[in-house]
């Protein structure tokens, strides 16, 4: 694989953080990765580019995974528009309030929490789960939806990856099963949960965040700056009934059990998360739907009309997943994952391999914006490096995982911090950028813990 694969992904990220403008980003991203595709071949390049440009969108909106996590990106926000306009929102937080499950700040940054590592079956639904439930109560608070973000951003991949009891769970065993390790796959997984410092030590900073109610840097600005507006704390809707939210929040998490199940034959880890998520947001619809039209305050006309606005106002971030996810497949074809994993060289002292695959895996799944993807390089290049020199294969695991996680948690590019957004109600560039701090200071305690742990292990 050449140099060049490189320059998509940090092209991206440049006009991001210089134009302020995600979509334009990752559009000339996906060209440049394109071209770069048709230079490798033969014929016209320009025109080849335009072409394999527009076509790459289409081949990725096509894939029934894909078209499942876009569908569900938009529908979102049918459900969003349909327990905001009932009054359940306001409702639920008055109720909150009142039973004294949310009467601070710091009860309502743990109850989000809970919320997201409760949830733990699917990442997306971690995400959605939390987010929906406590924007209300940030709201209420003066704390800003940045903050939000950053909750359940760095509480959902986290607990998902220490848990195990999930997709993610079974697709690592997946990858991990085609090795002979001297032990089993499963022991090699679950020993990696003590491994994984970055998970521990993001969970760790996001509690200290909340417990002592703190935050730093682009986001303690941001929530100065919400403390500044005066703006009226009255709810522009009025509150109704709890139930207008709550039901359809319920729904939304026992289908969504209930679907890992059934698309997994009874298997919960090997349950489709893409489709249970999309099927378990369709019947939360419904379900919203229903008991709207039943409280006889609402036509049909009106309801559809509710929904397309919602999903309407999601449109800019749908358009950002389905770039993220066009990006990913196009730098998959030219090979910058597989180049970026072949700067862990053979001259490396051994103590600094576990380390450098953390770091590796970091930047695999900042330029890419996927961690899934970079597990399914990075193993296949680490299992062979812990049968040639004898690495505790727990330890590599885990250092391979944190690494694609943190990456991930600090790309601009990433469909993750697009659906943290989605489900906050936060812009996504404030987002990255308020959470982009804690990422980077819990990532560098992890590769001093990485760095460490070896020259002790090894």
């Amino acid at each position: 694989m050449h140099w060049y694969s490189i320059l998509p992904p940090l092209i991206a990220i440049a006009i991001v953080f210089w134009r302020k403008e995600v979509i334009m980003a990752l559009l000339v991203a996906v060209a440049s990765s394109e071209f770069l595709l048709a230079f490798q071949g033969e014929g016209n390049s320009l025109f080849d580019t335009f072409l394999n440009t527009i076509e790459r969108i289409i081949s990725v909106a096509s894939s029934p995974g894909n078209t499942r996590i876009l569908i569900f990106s938009i529908l979102i926000g049918a459900l969003l528009a349909y327990i905001r306009e009932s009054g359940g929102v306001a409702a639920t937080v008055n109720m909150l309030m009142n039973k004294g499950i949310a009467k601070s700040k710091r009860q309502v940054g743990f109850l989000t929490m809970f919320t997201g590592i409760a949830v733990f079956i699917e990442s997306n639904l971690s995400v959605l789960t939390s987010g929906i439930l406590s924007r209300g109560l940030f709201d209420k608070f003066k704390m800003s939806r940045a903050r939000l973000a950053y909750i359940i951003d760095s509480t959902s991949a986290p607990v998902c990856i220490l848990i195990l009891l999930n997709g993610w769970g079974a697709f690592v065993l997946g990858l991990l099963g085609n090795y002979e390790l001297g032990e089993s796959a499963v022991s090699v997984l679950w020993g990696s949960v003590g491994y994984n410092f970055y998970a521990i030590i993001t969970l760790v900073i996001v509690f200290y965040t909340i417990a002592f109610d703190k935050v730093h840097g682009p986001m303690k600005e941001a929530e100065e700056k919400l403390e500044l507006q005066t703006t009226d704390l009255k709810d522009e809707i009025k509150a109704s009934k709890a139930r207008y939210m709550l039901i359809p929040l319920i729904t939304l998490i026992t289908s969504m059990v209930g679907f890992m199940y059934y698309t997994g034959n009874g298997v919960l880890a090997e349950g489709s998360g893409s489709k249970s998520v999309l099927y378990a947001t369709v019947l939360s619809i419904v379900v919203a739907y229903f008991l709207m039209i039943g409280s006889r305050k609402f036509t049909h006309h009106q309801l559809v009309d509710t929904g397309f606005k919602g999903m309407g106002e999601l449109m800019p971030l749908v358009a950002i997943v389905l770039l993220s996810l066009t990006l990913g497949a196009s730098l998959k074809e030219l090979g910058t994952g597989v180049f970026v994993a072949s700067l862990v060289g053979d001259y490396l002292p051994i103590y600094l391999i576990v380390p450098v695959l953390f770091l590796t895996g970091a930047v695999m799944s900042f330029t890419t914006g996927t961690s899934w993807g970079t597990f399914a390089i990075l193993i296949p290049i680490g299992v062979p490096l812990i049968q040639a020199l004898g690495l505790p294969p727990s330890l590599v695991v885990g250092a391979i995982l944190g690494g694609g996680i943190f990456g991930d948690h600090c790309s601009p590019i990433s469909d993750t911090s697009a659906v943290s957004a989605i489900a906050s109600g936060c812009d996504l560039l404030t987002h990255v950028k308020t959470q982009l701090p804690y990422a980077l200071f819990g990532g560098g305690l992890t590769f001093l813990a990485y760095l460490i742990t070896s020259i002790i292990v090894l």
